[in-house]
């Protein structure tokens, strides 16, 4: 059976609160509902919250120095209310901050003051929707986003524009994913039920991907760390499916989940372990036979957002609308399966 340890960021009942010091302009409580995660390569975890109820749909950003200590908001190095939810969000180098806002809003923040304070360097309302997705290209000067709108724009950060805009779905753009190796390639999937591969220097830079191992629509896109042909996708039943775009009738498919599939992350291993988290509540870990390694079912709500730690290639990080933080210690690629995976929370 899987167990969860209680937080060490939480105080015990009657234990002095003398390390409780929320940083200038961080708000005083964390939304209920946690959308994202992602890793700073010096451990520094990222954290993206919104209220999904009530009169107003606030979000806020937060950044833990030490990870274990989240989501506890006396415990965050920094944090800043925004004016709507957060969809999605992702580093962009070591300071900056980018934000897929339930506003329609493209935001970069960055980190200011000895990074105990988040500033707003642009807030753009390009999008006529929701902006659901967001993937920063390998150069980290350029980023691509997807929206409830059916478009997908290509961002120019340093200049604060959009430099294309591109309406090739004809459903909502459900997940954006750059490609490792290529700053001009990335990929994008629909409700419209289309899988695109994009190259920017084309002409007609958008390529449908047919895959026959899946029917159902694609709700998440992950690129191959090491392999800028492949990719995994997955979709609205659970299932995940590891795609070569040379061949992609030949993808090879597993049913992982029994919901929606809401992201992946691939390990920093010389051969890489494939985590994938679901409505299901599940977090799921496979090896690069597709093999599962790894299942956890300890979060209470949908799973939203996962990252694996930069300090520790054995250790994944995910949270969800339950409002957990839980850092999961995944099997090596040398050891046994095990029915009592360990977690932390």
């Amino acid at each position: 059976m899987d167990t969860a340890k209680p937080n060490r960021g939480q105080a015990e009942d009657g234990e002095a609160g003398s390390e409780w010091s929320i940083p200038p302009n961080a708000p005083a409580c964390m939304e209920r509902h946690l959308d994202g995660a992602h890793y700073r390569a010096d451990g520094a975890l990222l954290l993206g919250a919104s209220s999904l109820s009530g009169r107003c749909w606030v979000g806020s950003i937060w950044v833990f120095k030490d990870p274990s200590k989240a989501p506890n908001e006396g415990f965050c190095s920094a944090g800043v209310q925004t004016e709507a939810g957060i969809a999605d969000l992702k580093w962009v180098d070591n300071k900056g901050i980018l934000v897929a806002s339930d506003s329609g809003a493209l935001e970069l923040w960055e980190l200011d003051e000895n990074e105990t304070l988040i500033v707003n360097k642009f807030c753009k309302y390009e999008h006529d929707d929701i902006v659901t997705t967001v993937s920063v290209l390998t150069n980290n000067t350029q980023a691509v986003s997807g929206s409830k709108d059916f478009s997908v724009k290509i961002w120019d950060i340093p200049q604060e524009t959009v430099l294309n805009s591109y309406r090739a779905h004809s459903g909502q753009v459900t997940c954006v994913a750059s490609c490792p190796g290529k700053d001009t390639v990335f990929l994008s999937c629909a409700e419209d039920s289309r899988i695109l591969l994009w190259d920017t220097r084309s002409p007609k830079p958008a390529t449908r991907i047919t895959c026959g191992a899946s029917s159902n629509l694609s709700t998440s896109l992950v690129w191959h760390p090491h392999q800028n042909d492949t990719f995994v996708l997955g979709d609205e039943n659970g299932t995940v499916v590891l795609v070569d775009t040379k061949k992609p009738d030949s993808a090879l498919s597993t049913d992982v989940h029994s919901r929606s599939v809401t992201g992946f992350a691939f390990s920093a291993h010389s051969s890489p372990l494939l985590a994938s988290i679901s409505e299901d509540c599940s977090v799921v870990v496979l090896d690069s036979s597709f093999s599962e390694v790894f299942r956890n079912r300890s979060h209470r709500d949908f799973v939203k957002g996962l990252s694996w730690s930069p300090s520790d290639k054995g250790s994944l990080t995910t949270v969800g609308w339950d409002h957990q933080v839980l850092h999961h210690v995944v099997p090596t690629q040398n050891s046994h399966p095990s029915t009592n995976n360990d977690i932390t929370a």
